[in-house]
């Protein structure tokens, strides 16, 4: 999951959402379109709403489908092409005409490709200001913000941005073998060398308050991954780019539920009723939120609930680490980590 902080400005009616999605609709790629993407009933039900609440938290679905177009396939029959022209005018495609070519043979095999299809659950709380995408690509991430914000108008977030990075926090935590308040250190991690060589150690179902591990840390490995749980009762991936990995629910959520409770609507309301208070506790593990236009005012309108976090990490002598910005599609700014993370399946959805 990437998580995104809203501007306490924008109010905005679920109606309002649900037009401005069906503007967009998720359509099955053309016999020569390449690429699709759009908006898809978060239920799964034909014709059904694209913009659902649930208790109050709103789900979308955001579909992208494209072909499968091997490049030895695309390879293999430009060449073709490009030895017919030679046996038929005694001549090599220059530069500009391979060009064309290359374009030609890929209308050409289009029609025939596969089609691989991908989705995304997007999370909105309106309450606590937060917008989640099931998703560990920033690029796939930038993608989807980028068409929520053409469609509604005055939308304006930015990546949750901490006090402390997330990889000083975990190193620390490792270290000193001291977890935040109502945090458990699991048994799997990833240290990473910043020399040239890249060296990786990773750890697996192992212990980790081991000696072996903080030696790793002082010869200079940081924590890109680390597994944690959250008071017992969900346990996740945290990454050095602040994003919440391989989410799961203990037995302790369940408490209470009977066997056939379940359907989108229990779905939705367990994982949201857990992550809702689980984000901000994570947040306030970091240090707070650090200082920026949209995370100044979401404080001071949850200040007045007194939901925000102290921007503190107790017994942390780590120093706040500075995140890159960037430019959106759309000519806004949005901060996040320097590196795209490598992609997951987007059909293992959280919530």
């Amino acid at each position: 999951m990437i998580v995104y902080r809203i501007a306490p400005q924008w109010q905005v009616e679920l109606t309002q959402v649900e037009e401005a999605l069906a503007k967009v609709p998720f359509l099955e790629c053309g016999a020569t379109q390449e690429k699709s993407l759009g908006w898809v009933p978060p239920r799964g039900d034909v014709h059904g709403p694209l913009a659902e609440s649930v208790g109050g938290q709103w789900i979308l679905r955001f579909m992208v489908e494209s072909k499968v177009l091997p490049g030895s396939v695309l390879a293999r029959r430009v060449k073709e092409k490009a030895e017919r022209i030679e046996q038929e005018t005694g001549r090599k495609p220059g530069k500009k005409e391979s060009k064309e070519l290359k374009d030609e043979a890929k209308l050409d095999l289009l029609p025939m490709a596969f089609t691989k299809q991908g989705s995304m659950w997007v999370w909105i709380d309106t309450t606590s200001r937060l917008l989640v995408l099931d998703t560990s690509s920033q690029g796939r991430a930038d993608e989807v913000v980028t068409l929520l914000i053409e469609a509604l108008p005055g939308l304006s977030v930015l990546l949750i941005n901490t006090q402390t990075s997330p990889q000083a926090a975990m190193s620390h935590w490792l270290k000193e073998q001291e977890p935040p308040v109502g945090f458990t250190v699991d048994r799997e991690c990833e240290l990473k060398s910043a020399t040239e060589e890249k060296a990786v150690v990773r750890y697996a179902r192992h212990p980790l308050d081991i000696e072996e591990v903080q030696a790793h840390i002082d010869a200079g490995k940081l924590p890109t991954k680390l597994a944690l749980t959250w008071d017992d009762r969900v346990s996740f991936m945290l990454t050095e780019g602040l994003q919440i990995k391989k989410v799961s629910f203990l037995d302790t959520v369940f408490e209470g539920t009977k066997a056939d409770d379940g359907g989108f609507d229990t779905d939705v309301a367990i994982a949201t009723g857990e992550l809702v208070k689980l984000i901000p506790d994570l947040i306030e593990a970091l240090g707070g939120e650090a200082e920026s236009g949209v995370a100044s005012a979401a404080a001071a309108v949850a200040s007045e609930s007194g939901s925000m976090p102290t921007p503190t990490l107790a017994g942390s002598s780590v120093a706040p680490a500075a995140v890159p910005a960037r430019k959106s599609g759309t000519g806004g700014v949005v901060t996040g980590p320097a590196h795209e993370p490598v992609d997951t399946d987007p059909e293992s959805a959280p919530f």
